[in-house]
């Protein structure tokens, strides 16, 4: 195993893949919850059938809305409570880390329900793993993902003529090691909507945000990239799916 693989053991570990399609933030935010509810209960149980629950990940797209991370600002919004409802945009103060992102069509939104005492009790080696599978799935389409050492989430180099940009924002919740929320990747997403915000907090001339269609210059395939994430969950995390979201998704 590579020092990139957050799972220790060396068994796989049992996840079951779930794809919500675009789906409201509020619903997915409390279908999510009630999924890490039921694992934290399993877990106080004196023998924890870990067969009987699998690590979950969860895939989807949200309508237009603005999350408020714990540590967040609202000054970080732009717009009025009045904006916001012309404009058909949601807005949630929510329980992960970070401060203020988008969501919205073309955006793929990834949840994983993962139990890091399975794994490893480590919250900055997961975040740091999930950068992996992002930074990982960007080489299939020969783009270059970096970290950079002052913010979370994943960003292209800055060119010439381009500045530093953000393609992949993270945020989390962990609750008895029960890890919630996770990160929001540029694909198709219009990027117009980062307008009305200070993206993460990040109040700099010199770093932008980008989806992979900006850098590519084409519409991606949302379930290309679904299947590459797949793949590099699997080598990072060392997952083993569903044969029925396997055939599916793989």
């Amino acid at each position: 195993m590579t020092d990139n693989h957050l799972n220790t053991n060396k068994l796989l570990q049992d996840c079951v893949v779930y794809d919500w399609g675009k789906i409201q933030y509020k619903e997915a935010w409390d279908k999510q919850t009630i999924l890490a509810n039921e694992l934290i209960a399993a877990k106080k149980q004196n023998d924890f059938p870990v067969n009987e629950h699998p690590h979950k990940l969860i895939f989807c797209e949200h309508n237009p809305v603005y999350t408020l991370g714990k540590s967040g600002s609202i000054e970080h919004i732009k717009l009025s409570d009045k904006e916001l409802s012309e404009r058909g945009i949601e807005f949630y103060k929510i329980n992960r880390g970070g401060d203020i992102t988008y969501h919205g069509p073309g955006q793929l939104v990834c949840y994983p329900i993962f139990d890091l005492e399975r794994i490893s009790r480590d919250l900055k080696r997961y975040i740091s793993s999930l950068e992996e599978v992002v930074i990982r799935t960007l080489a299939a389409y020969e783009i270059i993902g970096i970290r950079i050492p002052e913010y979370t989430g994943v960003w292209l180099e800055a060119t010439e003529v381009l500045p530093l940009r953000k393609i992949c924002a993270i945020g989390v919740h962990m609750s008895r090691w029960v890890s919630m929320h996770g990160f929001a990747f540029n694909i198709n997403t219009d990027l117009a909507y980062f307008r009305n915000i200070i993206p993460c907090g990040i109040n700099d001339s010199n770093k932008a945000v980008t989806s992979l269609a900006i850098e590519l210059g084409k519409e991606i395939d949302m379930n290309h990239v679904k299947k590459q994430l797949l793949f590099h969950f699997s080598e990072v995390f060392g997952l083993e799916y569903a044969k029925e979201d396997a055939k599916i998704l793989l």
